[in-house]
């Protein structure tokens, strides 16, 4: 018979319950009280602090077990609490009558008041806030950064009285380095020592993000359950917030074996991630004040929030002489073509902001190689694979080998990489590439931890030795930075424009010219419909002057739609000049259809600028809905829309109502009064002026003639164009798929699906969730967003083709999208789209049939 094995669990320290422990140290006591003020739970060490054993205060009222006085602040401090992940403190509090001072910690817990309290220390000479400040002033007088570290660990020991204390920060694999240290003379110091990533396991990293500040005062005490252990849904409580949380024996052994009696924790939080620690050691027992305690952790938060500053800063003086390279590289390759063919130059230029050891560039099918680099047949293989994946995206790592296998056979060359895409299709690349960096690594002992067998089976042990350990790493670089990252995104998008432009002046290509032309055209149209802080501003604008949520979600749409057709009819010049009367044609269109011919409009052929044309289009829009809602157009009057060229060459606009009803000034400006009286001065430096005429409302405008494009011919006649779109179809589809990664977007367009006559909409917002739904059979149409994240929905478009079901794209590219041969003809709608975009595209599938 064969033996079997046991394999040993090595998850087993991710995996245990740290907050879940049942009990605090012993040098404190723990009351948890409902809302009702009842005492729930209790320490098993209550009698030894506040004289009343924990059976007999269950069930008590809070002021049975404490004094009224004590009650009343605490009760007091319960206001100032922020949720489940705030504690408050409370400090030389006389919890009963002439007996000691103790500082209370409060903080919520499953629903819970938490209630911790410890004896208060001797009386300081300053208050924390006083003390906070002086460390501060310190600290911000650090001129180096190894300066600033330094005097932030010899502050904390000096007010804690700590053997030791580490800054301790983690790298990007989560291993640990020692990178500023105060020590007493007598020990050994661990300034440069690195610790595995394992040595802090996954659930105590989430709790330092949620406690910042973690003490055991001596490693030997046995500590005090907290009881009953389970309440009555069969819960043990939840010590995640707890200032006095015993430890967990895996704990326990790890300091124990480094010889540690008691220690603290910092946590050292950067933009909302775990940057490192502030560890103290002391090798006898030690239990700093609460008040010190507070003290230490508010200088943490504050020493954080400098730190981050201070690396900010650093990156913003990087990145701005980054953005100087990313712009010269730019102009010269503009009037140099050939120079993007020659990797020596590329590299030379970027490895003053991102340093590199080689440099490969793959562009039109040809390969150029410079420096330390794999062979041109290696390279191939490379951004072959490379190419599988999302697109516009920069890629890096410092061990290639582990992204790219093959590389393993020239990683002395290049073990390292930043590949940096400059077009879309095909894929071509910029690639840097760093030499292997053989280092000597300075471990705090051996970085594996040991197996060993107890009750529990076979488990990873703590690390016993914490020796200097020397490991030898081979096979990876120096990694490439953030900063850098960032001054690689700079030089992508800046070679991307350049390719494109290069690309629309080749004289024997103008096809590929126009495709690439094209392709830059989406990419801003693209950018330019995301503009959030645009929408988010016409979002709170429009709310503040909204009546009714109907209101609200009419004016809001129709100034979104404004924008759209306004950035639809630039895309369709090439984000070059617009002309006017398309664009009235189009707002009057929008909202008076078959009466558009109310707006009579004359004046010569002027084209504007694209910034002119997105605020003459927000103006024009707010002129003809105020005129719907409460002019001319509202009775059975019309509107004269003229403009002509002054002799300065700026353009003058006027727009008279007449034959409306009697006109007055508003008592109250909403927001779309201030886009009409103010847009054209502020964006374009021109001028306006609203005259609330008894017989209608008159505006004049006249926009600088930097921004104008004058034609030939005249425009005259009414605004109205071609007929409103169709709102609704006959024999709609019953059953719709609707392919869409933004749980927003796909709300809306499934409303508007169920509006038009589908009885059932099945939404996926992944390729998996696509494909399953058309397994599941059933579906009569579909509509396809191209572009989910770093997945493309054209091999759902494959299946649907496979089957028969008809189906259309929708992407926020438009007609720009970029769409195989297999789809050449294909029905793409452009975002925002709605009812009536959705009824043309199926009307204009179905007359193509």
């Amino acid at each position: 018979m064969t033996d079997i094995v046991e394999q040993p669990d090595l998850t087993v320290c991710d995996r245990e319950p740290i907050h879940l422990l049942g009990a605090i140290q012993s040098f404190g006591f723990l009351l948890s009280v409902a809302t009702d003020w009842l005492v729930s739970r209790a320490s098993e060490n209550l009698v030894e602090h506040l004289g009343i054993a924990w059976d007999d205060a269950i069930a008590q009222p809070l002021d049975k077990v404490l004094s009224e006085s004590a009650v009343h602040d605490i009760r007091n401090r319960i206001a100032y609490l922020q949720g489940e992940d705030s504690v408050e403190r409370l400090l030389r509090v006389q919890l009963k009558p002439d007996a000691p001072e103790y500082d209370v910690a409060i903080h919520f817990s499953q629903g819970m008041i938490i209630i911790e309290g410890e004896p208060s220390g001797p009386a300081g000479h300053d208050d924390i806030g006083i003390t906070v400040r002086s460390m501060l002033m310190r600290q911000s007088q650090a001129g180096s950064m190894q300066n600033f570290r330094l005097n932030a660990v010899r502050q904390i020991r000096a007010i804690t009285g700590f053997d030791r204390v580490m800054l301790y920060r983690f790298d990007q694999d989560g291993a640990g380095e020692v990178v500023a240290e105060s020590v007493v003379s007598r020990l050994e110091s661990f300034l440069g020592l690195r610790y595995p990533a394992t040595d802090i396991p996954k659930q105590a990293r989430a709790l330092y993000i949620r406690n910042m500040l973690r003490v055991i005062a001596d490693l030997d005490d046995r500590g005090s359950p907290v009881l009953p252990a389970k309440d009555i849904h069969g819960q043990p409580i939840d010590l995640s917030m707890s200032v006095l949380r015993s430890v967990s024996p895996v704990h326990i052994e790890y300091l124990s074996n480094m010889g540690v009696r008691a220690s603290m924790s910092i946590s050292v939080i950067c933009e909302g991630r775990l940057w490192g620690l502030i560890a103290c050691h002391h090798y006898s027992p030690l239990r700093p004040t609460l008040e010190q305690r507070t003290a230490a952790e508010l200088f943490g938060r504050m020493f954080s929030m400098m730190l981050e500053s201070r690396e900010r800063e650093e990156s913003a003086a990087y990145e701005q002489r980054s953005r100087a390279i990313a712009d010269r590289l730019m102009s010269v390759v503009a009037q140099d073509a050939d120079l993007l063919h020659n990797p020596e130059w590329i590299g030379e230029t970027i490895s003053a902001a991102v340093p590199n050891d080689g440099v490969g560039v793959y562009l039109d099918g040809k390969a150029s190689l410079s420096g330390m680099a794999p062979d041109e047949m290696q390279f191939r293989a490379l951004v072959r694979d490379l190419s599988t994946g999302a697109a516009s995206q920069i890629v890096t790592t410092d061990c290639l080998s582990r992204l790219h296998p093959p590389a393993a056979a020239y990683a002395e060359r290049a073990a390292g990489m930043l590949a940096i895409p400059i077009s879309r299709a095909p894929r071509d690349y910029v690639i840097l590439f760093r030499t292997e960096k053989v280092r000597s690594v300075r471990w705090a002992g051996d970085p594996q931890k040991a197996m060993e067998e107890d009750a529990n089976g076979i488990r990873l042990s703590p690390r016993k030795s914490f020796e200097a350990w020397r490991q030898l790493v081979q096979g990876v670089s120096e990694p490439f930075s953030s900063a850098e990252q960032r001054v690689a995104e700079a030089v992508r998008t800046s070679l991307l424009e350049v390719v494109l432009l290069l690309a629309e002046g080749r004289e024997n290509d103008q096809a590929r010219a126009h495709e690439r032309q094209d392709l830059l055209i989406a990419e801003l149209n693209h950018r330019v419909r995301n503009v959030l802080s645009l929408v988010r501003s016409l979002i709170s604008r429009t709310r503040g002057s909204a009546q009714s949520y109907e209101d609200f979600a009419e004016t809001l749409e129709g100034r979104v739609q404004s924008l759209a057709r306004a950035h639809d009819q630039l895309t369709v010049r090439r984000w070059g000049p617009a002309e006017i009367e398309p664009l009235v044609r189009a707002e009057a269109n929008a909202y008076l259809g078959d009466n558009g011919d109310r707006i009579r409009v004359s004046g010569p052929q002027v084209a504007l600028d694209p910034v002119a044309f997105n605020t003459v289009s927000l103006v024009l829009h707010e002129l003809i809905t105020n005129c719907a809602k409460y002019g001319a157009l509202s009775d059975s009057g019309h509107v004269d829309l003229r403009w002509g060229v002054d002799i300065d060459g700026s353009l003058l606009i006027t727009w008279r109502e007449t034959g409306g009803p009697p006109v007055r000034a508003p008592e109250r400006k909403g927001f779309g009064t201030t886009i009409i009286e103010r847009s054209i001065p502020y964006d374009l430096g021109g001028r306006a002026r609203t005259t609330y005429r008894l017989t209608g409302f008159e505006a004049e405008f006249t926009i600088p003639a930097r921004f104008i494009t004058i034609g030939a011919g005249v425009v005259s006649g009414s605004g109205r164009g071609e007929a409103e779109p169709a709102t609704s179809i006959e024999n709609f589809p019953r059953s719709v798929l609707l392919v869409e990664d933004s749980m927003l977007i796909a709300i809306d367009v499934e409303d508007a699906l169920r509006a038009l006559g589908a009885a059932k909409v099945v939404t996926a917002s992944s390729v998996r969730q696509a494909r399953d739904a058309i397994a599941d059979g059933g579906l009569d149409f579909a509509i396809l967003d191209i572009n989910l994240g770093s997945d493309s929905s054209l091999t759902v478009a494959e299946e649907l083709q496979a089957q028969g079901i008809p189906f259309l794209f929708a992407s926020g590219y438009g007609e720009q999208a970029q769409l195989s041969p297999d789809f050449a003809g294909q029905e793409v709608i452009s975002k925002p789209y709605g009812r009536k975009e959705i009824v043309g595209a199926i009307m204009r599938m179905r007359a193509a049939r």
